[in-house]
């Protein structure tokens, strides 16, 4: 199974010790890293949780690491955690997508809090992106057309309309009306128009 689990990138052994300690009391699943590169060389898109890393690191620091896994496409939510903080700094991390910036020394409780919280945020956005797949593929299962007339639908018009755009009769409409519904589990036009709308934002 899957397990969501918070991915601890410090070159401080110290620090990932004590911290893995911390949170394995407060049952968060833990893998440390000594550094960004080991981090990479392990890391897989299907791996769940969020990532706690340190800033300044030999060779790629935790501002790089953001930018290198935004780069890859993965949406893992990142939480800063450094000595070494400044407003500047904060604030490129946050523009970058990070989801908190904490300094060092940090009080357990809002370390845990955050760590949570982005582990709930990787959990919304995973399920999120599992539904817009399944919707996308409700939608591939349509024959061309069945899309033509599910766009129509989705774009307000009335079967008659549809009918004298695609130069079908209105009772052809109808069933292929219906065909689209079954396939794509709606029970009205209303839910066309929601579906089409999700897969086109």
């Amino acid at each position: 199974m899957n397990e969501p689990t918070v991915f601890l990138v410090d070159d401080d052994a110290a620090v990932r010790d004590s911290l893995s300690l911390l949170l394995s009391l407060k049952r968060l699943r833990t893998q440390v890293f000594a550094g960004a590169e080991q981090f990479l060389a392990t890391y897989s898109p299907e791996m769940c949780g969020c990532l706690l890393t340190d800033l300044r690191m030999p060779g790629m620091s935790g501002l790089e690491l953001q930018i290198e896994l935004r780069a890859r496409g993965v949406q893992l939510p990142i939480v800063v955690l450094t000595a070494h903080g400044d407003v500047s700094t904060a604030r490129t991390a946050l523009k970058n997508g990070a989801v908190d910036f904490l300094e060092k020394p940090v009080d357990d409780e809002v370390l845990v809090d955050v760590l949570r919280n982005a582990i709930g945020i990787d959990a919304q956005c995973r399920a999120a992106a599992s539904e817009q797949r399944k919707k996308l593929s409700m939608l591939e299962r349509l024959t061309p057309r069945e899309r033509e007339v599910f766009d129509l639908l989705a774009n307000g018009l009335q079967n008659r309309d549809i009918a004298r755009q695609l130069g079908i009769s209105p009772r052809t409409v109808e069933v292929y009306k219906a065909r689209v519904m079954e396939k794509l589990q709606s029970r009205s036009a209303a839910d066309l128009v929601k579906l089409s709308l999700s897969v086109s934002s």
